[in-house]
């Protein structure tokens, strides 16, 4: 997993916005299936939720520009999912909001902040465990203009990347990742102080981030998943189970030294987030406990509904 301090806040600033952490850890089209988990903010969640599988079959529309029979395959399978996950895990996610209000009122340790993100990351593997045998059965169906379709699509992704992360000098891609981190604590916490947001950037400035090293997880990702559909179509009895084998690549990497390098940002970012938490004011963890409050109404809300 592809992890900066960034990151954790949203997931945990959220109360379970996975969309990015989804992003990196299932690598490829898989996403869609989870991007809608916790689109847009509290006041939204139900809408957005209850739009997700169209939402998703946009995006994934948009990655391989499905044809109709594949059309109506993958909106039968979107919405068997998030049937099941509608009943299946946003109970478990309310519960876990229930349980971080708590956590939010006292000073957090980096292992209590681990321990949260290691939660989180075992429900996105349960989540991403259900898309292996409608992403296998897409597989064996695409095309080779739908490859090229796909690989466009990346390389719009890569350019995208490489905008946000690798252009200007450092101290142009450290201010637009403060803005951003910025931003996403204050979802949280309300307005931060200026010495949080001087804290902030000295966090972010001692990450070990490497976005060059990022960028290039990526492109081996990709090829990977071009090579996983190749080889599924061209022995399609394995189909799934070199879907499986990739997802577990996506989650594990095999580049050399790389899973050192997640394992690192990890537990920095949760050092860090420990951190920027155990600054806040009374009213900042107030305010974090109304947030976290209200995605968990939203939740159950949405977990009762069939």
């Amino acid at each position: 997993m592809n992890t900066s301090f960034g990151d954790w806040l949203r997931g945990a600033s959220a109360g379970l916005r996975l969309r990015r952490i989804i992003a990196r850890r299932l690598g490829w089209l898989a996403t869609g299936l989870v991007l809608a988990v916790a689109l847009s903010a509290c006041t939204a969640a139900r809408l957005a939720y209850n739009q997700a599988p169209t939402i998703s079959y946009w995006w994934l529309d948009a990655y391989v520009d499905l044809d109709d029979v594949q059309a109506g395959q993958t909106r039968e399978a979107l919405n068997q999912f998030f049937q099941w996950h509608r009943q299946n895990e946003l109970p478990v996610y309310a519960g876990r909001l229930r349980e971080w209000q708590a956590l939010a009122t006292e000073d957090l340790t980096p292992a209590q902040a681990c321990a949260q993100f290691d939660d989180v990351r075992e429900r996105i593997e349960r989540a991403a465990d259900q898309t292996v045998e409608p992403f296998s059965r897409l597989a064996l169906q695409l095309t080779p203009a739908q490859l090229e379709h796909l690989q466009r699509h990346q390389a719009r992704g890569n350019e995208e990347f490489e905008k946000d992360f690798l252009r200007g000098n450092a101290e142009q891609r450290l201010k637009t990742r403060l803005e951003r981190a910025t931003s996403r604590s204050e979802m949280l916490y309300g307005t931060l102080s200026r010495e949080q947001r001087e804290l902030l950037r000295s966090l972010i400035q001692s990450s070990p981030f490497d976005a060059q090293r990022t960028q290039t997880e990526r492109l081996r990702r990709q090829a990977d998943l071009l090579q996983t559909v190749k080889e599924a179509q061209a022995t399609p009895a394995r189909a799934t189970q070199l879907v499986r084998e990739h997802y577990a690549r996506v989650n594990r990497s095999p580049a050399p030294g790389y899973a050192d390098y997640q394992r690192e940002l990890i537990r920095q970012g949760c050092a860090q987030f420990a951190r920027l938490h155990n600054s806040t004011t009374p009213e900042q963890r107030a305010n974090a406990v109304r947030v976290l409050k209200d995605y968990e109404n939203d939740f159950r809300v949405l977990s009762a509904q069939r």
